[in-house]
């Protein structure tokens, strides 16, 4: 998009703008929750559906004149139910965090007990984290990961649910590249009476894309952000059984939200449309491919990948062994145009801020149209910029041949 009305009205956000546009066409971005979105998406959010205020629900409006505002959010609720096949459907949620603090609103009270995983072992912070507002209203505990092998153990699992009796069992994460076992936790939540939710903002286009298995037909509750795998606009869905409808959607108009983005509705519905297609089931299939790639690329070099590969899109490097830590693999990494982003491990001795790991991803490359030989490339340039961290010549070096590697590859919307 080339933003000529910017450039006429205003020269100074035209000049980010474009700053911007320079940045993330010469450089990889790693960052597993983000990606880019189509041409088609992009006009939606920049549509005259950003005239328009429509608190309320299709035929339940709390304003006049939204009668093609209830067509575009019906038309992004029909695309959603035959994507998932879920039986509910509310589009209206801002983001992922909003959406996950609707669905306790909705389901559960104030000091009521949940089980999730915890953040430094591939959990998110609405997941319970003590300075979230998820860890400060619930009485949350927390699943981990098993030191031995990085992946969640479901024994673990019943026992600390039978032991804890949580009125909801959490299951999502934003950091932990291995499938969840969504039929276990399933029977686990029944036995102990508790409602089943999982957050799937990181994998809703891999489910989407039919690459692994969704658990919509087992849980009660499912959100998902529409961005990351899911290639859409920023922002999130909420999808439960019927029994849970009403409940949600008051959760989230009057009780969390004002009026909804339609704007984003629209890019929504585009978005899904996008994702019902063959070619997306293609896309997802060669995000997996990738991710194993460069993961397999990273262990054959002696880095240390947390569960030691991944089933998904993303992956955890575990930089310990490398005497390094995530701030500093981060800033080099970024000196050299590839992006990624500082992650804790399991068990992680280093403080947040500067932990022991780094998270890596491939929905971006993959929609640039990058494959497993580019993968492997790129797992190469990571290993040498860290190896040259403190060289800003070596790691500008690195920059430019990952310049000429993107400029085959242009970003959709460029």
């Amino acid at each position: 998009m080339e933003y000529t009305t910017i450039k006429k009205e205003d020269a100074e956000v035209s000049k980010i703008l474009e700053a911007e546009r320079v940045r993330q066409q010469e450089g990889i971005e790693l960052i597993a929750s983000e990606n880019y979105v189509s041409v088609a998406v992009q006009e939606a959010l920049g549509s005259i559906f950003t005239n328009k205020y429509s608190e309320g629900y299709s035929g339940k409006r709390y304003y006049a004149g939204n009668e093609f505002v209830d067509d575009v959010e019906n038309l992004a609720i029909s695309r959603a139910k035959e994507l998932f096949g879920a039986e509910h459907v509310n589009v209206q949620p801002l983001s992922g965090s909003p959406a996950n603090a609707a669905v306790y609103f909705a389901t559960v009270k104030p000091g009521d007990k949940i089980l999730g995983l915890k953040l430094d072992h591939g959990g998110h912070l609405s997941h319970g984290h003590p300075v979230n507002f998820s860890g400060m209203l619930y009485d949350f505990v927390q699943y981990t990961v098993k030191k031995e092998t990085g992946e969640i153990d479901m024994d673990e699992v019943r026992e600390i649910a039978l032991r804890e009796k949580p009125k909801m069992i959490l299951a999502g994460f934003s950091a932990y590249s291995r499938n969840m076992d969504w039929k276990r936790f399933k029977e686990i939540a029944d036995e102990v009476g508790a409602i089943t939710f999982a957050d799937i903002a990181h994998i809703a286009g891999l489910i989407a894309g039919k690459q692994i298995e969704s658990p919509v037909p087992y849980f009660d509750i499912v959100t998902t952000t529409t961005h990351k795998t899911l290639r859409g606009p920023r922002g999130a869905m909420i999808m439960c059984k019927e029994k849970f409808a009403k409940d949600i959607d008051r959760a989230v108009f009057p009780g969390m939200q004002g009026g909804p983005h339609d704007n984003n509705t629209a890019a929504k519905a585009i978005a899904f449309g996008e994702a019902l297609k063959p070619e997306f089931q293609a896309y997802a299939k060669q995000v997996i491919l990738n991710a194993k790639a460069m993961a397999d690329e990273l262990m054959k070099n002696g880095f240390k990948i947390i569960s030691d590969g991944t089933d998904n899109h993303l992956m955890v490097v575990d930089l310990s062994n490398q005497g390094l830590v995530g701030k500093e693999a981060e800033v080099a990494l970024d000196k050299a145009g590839i992006s990624t982003s500082r992650s804790t491990i399991p068990y992680d001795i280093n403080p947040p801020m500067n932990p022991s790991g780094i998270r890596l991803g491939t929905p971006a490359v993959t929609t640039r149209g990058m494959k497993e030989a580019e993968m492997r490339q790129i797992a190469q340039w990571i290993i040498e910029a860290l190896k040259n961290k403190d060289d800003d010549n070596k790691l500008e070096a690195i920059r430019q041949e990952v310049k000429s590697l993107c400029a085959k590859y242009p970003i959709p919307t460029f």
